[in-house]
């Protein structure tokens, strides 16, 4: 009904992804000399991951300290914040990661051309691949065990 804290989640769920995608990327792009996985994404580098980890903690905190009033009467937490900062940060290099696997085996550079230079409307949400299941289980096991 759009009464409860669900749209929060999803919020915050997108926050903290795309963030992390922004802060990988310019971070890669400003200080990226170690390639992370050539073989799968070229551009993609160690210190790009090591900065969408920290833009992920960030995120995560930011907007868990803007959404506190709503998402703690349901047991959302600043532990949680933190702890789901980290874990979203990674599965959503782990999302962008397969997604690339994929377009290397269909061959296939980007997933389409609407939007030049990102790559297609896969590369926009490759990273919530992965991030969406983790933090609904995570959700879901904070339910069933009471907060």
């Amino acid at each position: 009904n759009g009464d409860g804290p669900g749209w929060l989640f999803i919020f915050y769920l997108v926050v903290v992804t795309k963030f992390c995608d922004i802060g990988a990327y310019l971070t890669g792009r400003l200080f990226g000399r170690h390639p992370l996985a050539p073989s799968i994404s070229p551009k993609k580098t160690w210190e790009g991951l090591l900065g969408g980890f920290v833009v992920a903690f960030a995120a995560s905190v930011s907007a868990y300290e803007y959404l506190k009033p709503r998402v703690s009467a349901v047991g959302f937490g600043y532990a949680d914040a933190v702890l789901l900062g980290i874990l979203l940060g990674g599965m959503g290099v782990i999302g962008d990661l397969a997604e690339s696997v994929i377009k290397r085996q269909a061959n296939a550079k980007d997933s389409g051309g609407v939007l030049p230079g990102i790559g297609g409307a896969l590369d926009l949400i490759d990273s919530l691949l992965f991030t969406v299941p983790v933090l609904y289980a995570w959700l879901v096991l904070k339910m069933e065990l009471g907060g």
